[in-house]
This record gives C-alpha cells, structure tokens and sequence, in this order.
C-alpha cells in the first residue's frame, strides 16, 4: 500500500485552500483526488461523495483528511520514538504495548499497516528474548540487544551457527577485525564478549555523535563555523564505527560547503 500512496497532491490543495484561502474549486480532477484521498485514510465513499455536494462540505472534508493524515503521522511518530526508548531499556512488553494502544485508535490503513509491522518486530524481538532463538526476518543489532538482555537474566548464551553468522555479520559494521571476531567466536565467553563490544560501541557511537551535531548545530547558528567543524573532528578522532564515522564526515562536507546561492 505505502508505494501506491503519494499524498503530496492533497497536502498542496489543503494549503492552497486551507492556508491561502484559495477557492476551492470542485473539477473533475479534484473531486477525484478528494475521494481517492478519503478512501485511503479511512472515509467511507459514501460519506465522501456526499461531502462533495456542496464546497462547505467538500472543504470540511477536505479539512477531515488533511487531519487524519497529519494526526496518524503524529502518532506514528511518536509511538516510533517510545518504542526505540523502550526497546534500549529492554522492555519489550512496554513496546509492544505502545503499538497496540496506536493500533487501538489508528484509522488510516497507511499508518496501521507500518504500526503492525513495528508490532510484529518488537514481538519477534520478545520471543528472542524469552527463547534464545534468532529469527532471520529481523534485524541484527536489535536481537543482539535481545540476546543481551536474556544473558543479563540470568541465562547462559548458546553459541549457536545463527549466532555465529550474526557475530560475523555484525562485527565488521563496529570495526572489529576478522581475527578478533574469529578468537572470540572460540568460546561461549568470548562470543558474549563480542557482542557486549559490538552493543557498546555502537551505543557509545550514538552518544558522541548526537552529542556533537547538537554542539555543532548550535556553533554554526551563532556564526562559529570553524568551531562547528571541530565537533566532527572531535568525533573522528575516537570513533571507530563505519557508521558515526561516514555521518561525521557527511556533516563536515556540509559545513565546508558554500552556501546556496553563493
């Protein structure tokens, strides 16, 4: 569904009319967006098409869909937000319950369909943690956290082949060489090593580069460009994660950059 949805066009017409107080003009093109945007966030065509009998009703309904649209966004949004937070603090039944309650109000299919895809990641997340068990639809630093969090309660880690595949995989992505991912993959111990590493530099990575673009955001806004650099250079300096380490240098071709319309 999301690659057939292009809301663009309803978002322009709610400026125009909503925003700019331009007419609203009721053409066959427009009467044919209005219902086609309705439909997808959930207005019956009936309903629709009885709005469009009259430009008070087609301007409250395209008001409606202008809101549904920038209220399931909203939400989405934000249950993203609370479900990253809760998922770094190891409460997963906490996240799962925060899709559940956006499922409980969510009306417009767009938005569901990405809050159950969410929903079923963090469960499949929940039943890595309660059985150790890997599954190859998710993603890999999440069940690593996952497999974190089970040996934290208490219960040993299995050095599995899946989990040895994963700990190849991920290593490199948190620069930790061939020969030290091979040493480490000797030894239950040494497994559970490795990922504690990997977990930790990436969090670590997250932190200082966050911490410096807020730095640097800050220093360019108030006209100190050669101090914004330095926040990147700072974080070149001791980051070895591929990943801090290409953003750093992404926001230091920025800020080398000549203005637009230089």
């Amino acid at each position: 569904m999301s690659d057939e949805i292009n809301w663009n066009p309803i978002r322009d017409l709610a400026q125009r009319v909503l925003e700019r107080s331009e007419p609203l003009e009721l053409s066959a093109d427009t009467r044919a967006l209005l219902l086609k945007s309705a439909g997808e966030v959930a207005i019956s065509q009936q309903d629709a098409e009885d709005a469009l009998h009259g430009l008070p009703t087609a301007t409250t309904l395209l008001q409606e869909i202008r809101q549904r649209i920038r209220d399931g966004s909203r939400r989405l949004s934000k249950a993203r937000d609370r479900v990253d937070e809760l998922q770094r603090k190891g409460d997963l039944e906490g996240a799962q319950k925060v899709v559940r309650d956006l499922l409980a109000v969510e009306v417009v299919p767009l938005y569901r369909e990405h809050a159950e895809i969410l929903l079923d990641e963090v469960s499949g997340l929940a039943e890595v943690l309660a059985t150790g068990r890997l599954n190859p639809d998710l993603p890999d630093r999440p069940q690593l956290a996952a497999l974190s969090q089970r040996v934290q309660q208490g219960h040993a880690l299995e050095l599995t082949d899946d989990l040895r595949a994963l700990l190849r995989r991920t290593a490199p992505t948190a620069a930790v060489s061939e020969a030290e991912t091979e040493e480490a993959l000797k030894t239950p111990e040494g497994a559970e090593a490795l990922m504690q590493m990997v977990l930790s530099r990436f969090r670590d990575g997250e932190r200082r580069f966050l911490r410096a673009m807020y730095r640097m955001t800050s220093l360019r806004d108030a006209g100190n460009v050669e101090g914004a650099r330095q926040q990147m250079r700072d974080v070149l300096a001791v980051e070895v994660v591929p990943l801090y380490r290409e953003m750093a240098e992404e926001q230091l071709r920025g800020l080398d950059s000549p203005p637009p319309g230089s």
